[in-house]
């Protein structure tokens, strides 16, 4: 596995971008609240959010650690991709992950959202004084 595995799962799920942050960090994002991120040096690392009982369960395995400085969001970080995950975990995962961040964004954010069209009001006027008989 490698980067380009991540890459075609990440980009498979609807209205995922992606960019480089922090200088080496390929980041995959959804409204702009990213679920993965993926070290383009080696080791590749692979970082992505969890629910708290698979944060539990795979920090315990080896290979796999809690995300630096996202541990506490219950990020877990593979030390090297493939390394602890087989391809059909480290999808699911990914997609469980995906997930995750898209059922905390607003209802109007979320993918497939119907987004609100604007219809201007018909403008009230108010009536000239001559036509109220004013004068």
């Amino acid at each position: 596995m490698d980067i380009d595995f991540v890459r075609q799962i990440c980009r498979g799920f609807p209205s995922v971008t992606e960019d480089i942050k922090w200088g080496s960090d390929l980041v995959f994002s959804v409204s702009k609240k990213m679920f993965a991120v993926v070290n383009t040096e080696r080791p590749h690392t692979v970082a992505f959010k969890c629910t708290p009982e698979m944060f539990a369960e795979l920090v315990e395995r080896d290979g796999i650690i809690p995300a630096p400085y996202m541990g506490r969001a219950m990020w877990v970080q593979e030390r090297s991709i493939g390394e602890a995950l087989d391809r059909g975990e480290l999808s699911a995962l990914l997609k469980t992950s995906y997930e995750l961040v898209v059922a905390k964004l607003p209802k109007s954010k979320q993918p497939g959202a119907k987004t609100k069209t604007t219809r201007k009001s018909p403008s009230r006027r108010r009536p000239s004084r001559r036509s109220r008989g004013g004068g």
